[in-house]
Formats: structure tokens, C-alpha cells, sequence
């Protein structure tokens, strides 16, 4: 689990979206829900690598933040049967 908040720790640049191309434009447009709405902010074409390294980063970031959330679950139900294993065996032995 460190490895996962230490691999989310090294993630630099971060950006939500989906990035289009204009047809005929010199500019893209990098699209995200938020807020219960679309907001579109205009990327220059020289700024579109960068941008996609930052959606890629994102991407990764949900990914690992998914796996963290499966391990604290994993580790929760099996505290929670221990626990409740434990409260059985003492009913038994009363």
C-alpha cells in the first residue's frame, strides 16, 4: 500500500479531460466534467504534449487511487471477520 501513495506521491502534473482537436484550428479543446457541467478551457497546439502527459498523469492517478481503495477494503472485511471470528469463539467458550 506505501508503494501505491509513493507512486501517486511521484505524479507531477495532473490534468482531468479529453483533449480535441479543432477541425481547421490551431487550438484544442480539452473538455471535463465538473460540477455537473462541461467546462472546455482552449490548449495552444504547442502545449498539447505536455497537456497530454498531464491527462495521462491523471489517468494513472485514478488507477492507482482504485487499487489503494480495493487493498483498504480487502484489509477492512478481513479486520471485520477476524473480529467477528473472535466475538464467536467467545460465546462458545461461555
Amino acid at each position: 500500500m506505501k508503494r501505491l501513495l509513493q507512486r501517486m506521491a511521484e505524479i507531477e502534473d495532473m490534468e482531468r479531460g479529453k483533449l480535441c482537436q479543432m477541425p481547421g484550428r490551431q487550438y484544442y479543446n480539452l473538455q471535463a466534467w465538473r460540477n455537473g457541467r462541461n467546462e472546455v478551457r482552449y490548449i495552444p497546439a504547442q502545449e498539447v504534449p505536455q497537456t497530454k502527459k498531464a491527462i495521462e498523469g491523471y489517468q494513472l492517478f485514478c488507477e492507482l487511487a482504485e487499487q489503494y481503495a480495493d487493498e483498504v477494503v480487502q484489509i477492512s472485511r478481513r479486520e471485520r471477520e477476524s473480529k467477528k471470528r473472535e466475538k464467536q469463539a467467545r460465546r462458545k467458550k461461555s
